[in-house]
């Protein structure tokens, strides 16, 4: 069975077991091989039940992209709901040292806005909530996705509701351990299917594609002439290999690399972008050097990386920004000095010949997760300030990779390893005041 036969299999799986479906959609290359599919069995299929198409329009985006929405979100009405949101929810912000977030569609920076209202059925802004709907001023976007599922749940009166999302885990590691990890406990699947995880009461995500690369992405689109974002034929022209296009919030860790080609591609986008967001400029110019952990930083003369990084979260104003790092950094240390964390083998016995004193090795993690190469538990005696010799730097724990983060404006810590949580940065003042001690 090939990726498009397995993806028919789960469709079929979820227009038989679920009597409600939202599609996810944010406009790239997967939500919209995502949705293409879910059409194209619909309508081989002849099922004529409506399934939602929710879009969260993050504001700040490439022509081609609303133009690809506009398109995907005014056609096959007679099958598709569209639910179109233009609302101030939080959306991450990896350009600035000043805010770890800001909110597209705020309505009290209207003047500043990258672009108008989109003027379709199915928006909703401010001007227009429908009675029920769940809270939106501030609240990080995955959250609002997931109440705004449940809203749609319940509006429905539906038994169980699948929310389709076009996640690959070749993207990522993170999406790759949680789905095949094998202590998942059964309530948070369906049937035991690990493509499925539980949301919330009878909201399901569905991930149809996990197991496609992006070479299927583009043999689908080629091979059954499916419409796609035109951004991806800008990118190929300027030179970005297939798998580094990436259609995020261009303030986003993942859109970074991807911001530099505004002033290129839509200048006149790029001059809002600028205006929007502190730090989309410097971003777009030093995003790629060392000036933000790119490249061979040099530490500063007289430092250790330690006290380095004790430097640069004396420059952060903001105490929830502080206190964010800090709280990600203790959970680090925690792990490398007393539990122990997991490295690929093949980084551990790299890591033997430079390790500091005091370091073990205690052989294979005792869990039950599926990993795609042997791994080795390693604990630190204390926490190292730098280390050589391990051909992957960012697995390694050290303060020279804390600065790093720092320096990229990595607010969620993905460098370090993390994976984000919904609301990162919350109102601690205990650890703001402890952080010197902490370090």
């Amino acid at each position: 069975m090939n990726v498009w036969e397995a993806t028919q299999a789960r469709l079929q799986v979820v227009f038989r077991d679920f009597d409600n479906v939202i599609l996810a959609f944010s406009g790239g290359k997967d939500s919209g091989v995502m949705y293409n599919a879910a059409i194209a069995y619909m309508r081989e299929h002849n099922i004529t039940k409506k399934i939602t198409v929710l879009h969260l329009d993050y504001e700040g985006q490439y022509a081609a992209t609303t133009d690809y929405v506009t398109e995907v979100m005014t056609s096959n009405l007679d099958i598709v709901d569209p639910v179109w949101i233009c609302l101030p929810f939080a959306a991450a912000c990896e350009v600035s040292m000043y805010q770890d977030h800001w909110k597209p569609w705020d309505p009290d920076k209207r003047d500043l806005w990258v672009r108008d209202l989109p003027d379709v059925p199915g928006v909703i802004h401010t001007g227009n909530v429908p009675e029920g709907f769940p809270a939106y001023d501030g609240v990080w976007d995955y959250t609002v996705q997931q109440q705004i599922a449940g809203w749609l749940h319940r509006r429905s009166g539906a038994e169980r509701t699948a929310v389709l999302v076009g996640i690959r885990t070749q993207e990522s590691h993170h999406r790759y351990a949680a789905l095949h990890r094998k202590d998942r406990a059964e309530a948070s699947m369906l049937d035991g299917r690990n493509w499925t995880s539980k949301k919330g009461d009878g909201v399901f995500n569905v991930y149809p594609i996990f197991d496609w690369v992006t070479e299927d992405i583009w043999t689908a689109n080629a091979t059954f002439g499916w419409s796609y974002n035109k951004l991806y034929d800008l990118f190929h022209l300027a030179g970005v290999p297939i798998n580094d296009m990436r259609v995020a919030s261009p303030f986003r860790g993942e859109g970074q690399e991807s911001l530099k080609l505004y002033r290129v591609i839509e200048p006149e986008t790029w001059a809002k972008l600028v205006g929007r967001v502190n730090g989309a400029n410097f971003t777009a110019i030093y995003g790629g050097t060392s000036a933000m952990g790119a490249k061979d930083i040099k530490l500063p003369a007289g430092h250790t990386w330690k006290t380095y990084a004790n430097f640069l979260l004396s420059t952060i104003e903001d105490d929830e920004i502080r206190a964010g790092y800090l709280r990600k950094f203790r959970t680090s240390a925690r792990y490398w000095t007393v539990k122990g964390g997991a490295l690929p083998k093949d980084a551990a016995d790299e890591l033997r010949a430079s390790a500091p004193e005091g370091t073990e090795f205690l052989g294979e993690p005792a869990d039950n997760r599926k990993r795609r190469v042997p791994y080795e538990v390693v604990r630190f005696r204390r926490y190292p300030d730098d280390i050589s010799g391990v051909s992957d730097f960012s697995l390694i724990p050290t303060y020279k990779r804390l600065v790093i983060t720092i320096l990229r404006f990595d607010h969620s810590c993905k460098y370090m390893g993390f994976g984000q949580t919904k609301y990162e940065m919350t109102k601690r003042s205990a650890a703001v005041e402890k952080y010197r001690e902490i370090l």
